[in-house]
């Protein structure tokens, strides 16, 4: 089994670190690097959100610059808070169980959960130890990804590419325990251990036959999230929806909608969806997966937003825009790096509810 992963791995590259692909990418980005005299040339990129949304940028402030309406209800809520005071903030702001608990700083679906009780939203609460969201729980069974830039002064915009995601997941058979679903699962067993530390508690459950079960409540491929590739999607409709979500503070110039929906054409036509974040410099370039693209076609596709990415930042700041100073950066870096490994090492040990 061993070496049929290891042989899996090494010809499907979607499957390797997404560090190791960068590595050959590297001079360029070091060229950028130089051109632009810092190496936070990317804060540009998007200047009213923190470091350009490269890393530690809260959802608050995203939020804040998108269309009302268009992302779900959501209050903000302090992990030193007293249960009681988050208990009567929940019920002040409307909310009724289920409802969604994710960190106000995070990446990658880390500690993403449905609370669907009081004592599942006590224990969130007791654990989380960073600022979190209370928001809705939004049920359209589909998300997408849509990867959007904008050069400044433009009123439109390239939506460059699209996929369709949606969360790992097993299917019941009425025999087998959840254990047993997932080892047999082949799709996430290169995520299997967070996948079973993360459902510990109902590993021994008899999933009832045809049910379909999810092993995560965020569809991030860091979590074994399953992704299709659906560029054929976009047209005019799309693209002219992206640019009135973006033009509405008109400083979100580079990055990727994640965005829940009833249907693809439904979110075209403007209706039945919700944007749950705007992901901006460091967002990941996701439809190079989902496509069969050959590694070379990836990387290409990396280095055409890269450049997207400078020039938007350059232009920007010849329009006045400061670029971070180099500690300043190296200091923001650091304390949302160590954000993320908390927020890591929690989520693979805390349950899914």
């Amino acid at each position: 089994m061993r070496l049929n992963n290891f042989l899996y791995r090494i010809t499907h590259w979607e499957t390797w670190h997404h560090h190791v692909k960068y590595i050959p990418l590297a001079p360029v980005w070091i060229w950028y690097c130089i051109r632009s005299r810092t190496p936070w040339f990317f804060t540009g990129s998007n200047p009213t959100l923190t470091f350009g949304g490269f890393e530690g940028e809260g959802k608050k402030e995203m939020y804040e610059q998108l269309p009302p309406g268009t992302y779900p209800h959501s209050i903000y809520l302090q992990h030193t808070d007293t249960i009681e005071k988050v208990m009567d903030d929940v019920t002040a702001a409307g909310f009724n169980f289920p409802f969604i608990a994710k960190p106000d700083v995070g990446m990658m679906g880390f500690m993403v959960r449905k609370i669907s009780t009081r004592e599942q939203l006590i224990k969130y609460h007791n654990a989380i130890g960073v600022p979190y969201i209370i928001q809705t729980l939004v049920d359209y069974p589909i998300e997408v990804a849509a990867f959007y830039y904008r050069l400044p002064g433009a009123r439109n915009g390239t939506t460059s590419g699209l996929l369709v995601k949606r969360p790992a997941y097993v299917t019941g058979n009425g025999k087998d325990n959840l254990l047993q679903l997932i080892n047999a699962n082949q799709h996430i067993r290169f995520k299997i251990d967070d996948v079973l530390s993360r459902n510990a508690e109902k590993l021994n459950d008899i999933i009832p036959d045809g049910e379909i079960y999810n092993l995560s409540i965020a569809s991030n491929r860091s979590q074994a999230g399953m992704v299709a590739g659906a560029g054929h999607e976009i047209n005019e409709s799309l693209q002219k929806l992206l640019d009135e979500w973006s033009l509405y503070s008109g400083n979100l110039y580079y990055g990727r909608y994640d965005i829940k929906c009833a249907s693809v054409e439904s979110l075209k036509a403007g209706k039945d969806f919700y944007i749950l974040e705007f992901n901006g410099a460091g967002a990941g370039i996701q439809h190079i997966t989902g496509n069969n693209y050959s590694l070379f076609k990836a990387m290409g596709i990396i280095l055409t937003h890269w450049k997207m990415m400078y020039t938007i930042a350059k232009l920007n700041h010849n329009n006045g825009v400061k670029r971070w100073g180099v500690v300043e950066g190296w200091k923001h870096l650091k304390a949302a790096k160590k954000n993320l490994l908390t927020l890591k090492k929690l989520d693979a040990s805390f349950p899914s509810f």
